[in-house]
């Protein structure tokens, strides 16, 4: 059976008026069309990054269960992921918009589902940019420490951490075109790049650990002494990597075709990144030399070690830029969605000086404001880093505990709404209520579990500050709707109806 009929996808039905759709939602269409269907693939699998994610945080999954968890996680994590992106996807073709997952909420639950989906989604992007550029920034600094000796100290990786985000900034004020082209390079860069540090791992070193060590040695370094609630630490690796597809659906507005494209662009992005991320996991841990030199390792960078064990100073330093570039592909793509998000957010009044951060330049139809506003947060958001060796953890911590629960509330929703819920042209059929439930119970699941204590004894350094930052959310967020509840609002159908200037779309659309 085809995919398209398994998903209820009519693939031979003409393609949806796009900018009409997004009028009947009740929007004004002002960002450039000019994003294909592989290009909003390519910004989710850009995103999901597996060099970015399973590279920055391979030395976390080292010390919490190991090869063991990290192999089967991942194997896990990744079937139960694509279950959330299914169902997420059938409620993206239903409404694609920039407003993606609060949009959906607020139309299936209400104003108040909508707030505070958005809040959610909100703080997972903006954490998602810092842990991003973050990881990028640790790499760098050891890839220039294998190249020129440079001590990576926490004030110069914050500072390239800085020039990371204002590279990032600058990228995405040429418009969503050069977004989409260097995405779309982004996906062929990753897969290359697994294909060849999986396959230089595997020809050059003379020694490699046994298949019984890669999937099932157990490492313990975090204190606690239940395996099973180790174990269920360890998911954060994967967990964490599998995030960020909803920009796919960020994008919506400036893709071709979306009500079909945004779907298909999350879900395949989420199974290709399973695919390459378990190769990727196996090929590093077959090739480590020296487990305890590993997680040791004087780089900070537990897989620049493993590189750099097996390669030699010249191979480690050649891959760790692959993986560096990817990174930068990574948090591009991300600040993309993030800004998305923030523009929609504000042109429905839900964020402070809204009036400032919806503004769309009129030269490259980008949301210039929204995307300083996004980087700028990210900043703020990583400078704990300065002063705890454990800060990163946390913000990769605020990323999955903000923007894992705004997946769930719009499917679960959706389930809620039953027949009232009007299907897209791309859907699970009798399919969506079991995929739909299995979704909403995973991301029950793991939103408790990433709340949870990490390391043992408790300090001020090993708490998991995931769960303040979530409850500071949504606190704030609940303070603030106080003041903007009577000026929030998603509009209407009818609200921009019998607006002549709907019709009149920038030149250069698509």
């Amino acid at each position: 059976m085809s995919p398209s009929k398994w998903t209820g996808t009519d693939s031979s039905a003409p393609q949806h008026d796009e900018e009409q759709r997004l009028r009947e939602l009740g929007y004004k269409p002002v960002l450039a069309r000019r994003m294909n269907g592989f290009g909003n693939f390519a910004i989710s699998f850009s995103v999901i990054s597996i060099l970015s994610g399973c590279m920055t945080l391979y030395g976390f999954g080292l010390g919490t269960g190991g090869p063991a968890v990290m192999m089967w996680g991942w194997a896990g994590v990744g079937l139960f992921v694509l279950f959330v992106g299914m169902a997420l996807a059938e409620v993206t073709s239903a409404y694609p918009t920039s407003g993606a997952l609060y949009y959906m909420a607020d139309r299936l639950g209400g104003r108040r589902w909508g707030w505070y989906t958005g809040w959610l989604n909100l703080l997972g992007l903006l954490g998602a940019i810092a842990g991003i550029d973050y990881g990028c920034a640790l790499f760098t600094g050891a890839f220039l420490n294998l190249q020129w000796g440079f001590d990576p100290t926490p004030g110069s990786t914050m500072l390239i951490f800085i020039a990371i985000l204002l590279v990032h900034a600058v990228l995405n004020l040429f418009g969503v075109r050069l977004v989409s082209v260097l995405n779309s390079v982004s996906v062929w860069w990753h897969l290359a790049g697994v294909a060849l540090i999986v396959a230089v791992l595997a020809i050059v070193p003379d020694h490699h650990q046994p298949p019984k060590f890669v999937f099932t040695e157990f490492v313990n370094d975090t204190g606690w002494h239940n395996p099973f609630y180790v174990a269920a630490i360890g998911l954060l690796l994967a967990q964490y990597t599998f995030c960020g597809y909803d920009a796919s659906a960020h994008l919506s507005e400036e893709t071709s075709n979306a009500s079909v494209s945004a779907a298909k662009g999350i879900v395949r992005a989420i199974w290709v990144s399973w695919l390459a991320g378990f190769v990727l996991l196996a090929g590093l841990t077959f090739a480590i030399q020296d487990y305890a030199g590993t997680v040791n390792s004087a780089t900070g960078v537990p897989p620049a070690q493993i590189l750099l064990d097996a390669l030699g100073s010249g191979g480690a330093t050649a891959l760790l830029l692959v993986v560096i570039v990817a990174q930068l592909f990574c948090g591009n793509a991300e600040v993309a969605a993030a800004s998305r998000m923030v523009f929609a957010f504000s042109r429905d009044n839900a964020l402070p000086g809204s009036s400032l951060w919806r503004r769309v330049s009129s030269r490259t139809q980008t949301p210039v404001p929204a995307v300083w506003l996004s980087v700028g947060v990210a900043c703020v958001l990583a400078l704990p880093s300065l002063y705890s060796a454990t800060a990163y953890g946390a913000v990769t911590a605020i990323n999955v505990i903000g923007i894992t629960p705004a997946y769930a509330i719009p499917v679960f929703l959706r389930l809620r709404a039953g027949d009232r819920f009007q299907k897209g042209p791309w859907h699970l059929g009798r399919w969506s209520r079991p995929v739909g439930w299995i979704a909403v119970v995973w991301v029950a699941f793991v939103t408790v579990l990433f709340c949870l204590p990490q390391s043992s004894p408790i300090t001020i350094d090993s708490m998991n500050y995931a769960v303040i930052a979530l409850a500071a959310v949504l606190i704030l967020s609940s303070v603030w709707w106080y003041v903007a509840r009577n000026s929030y609002g998603t509009p209407s159908s009818e609200a921009y109806g019998n607006d002549a200037e709907q019709a009149e779309i920038a030149e250069g659309i698509v």
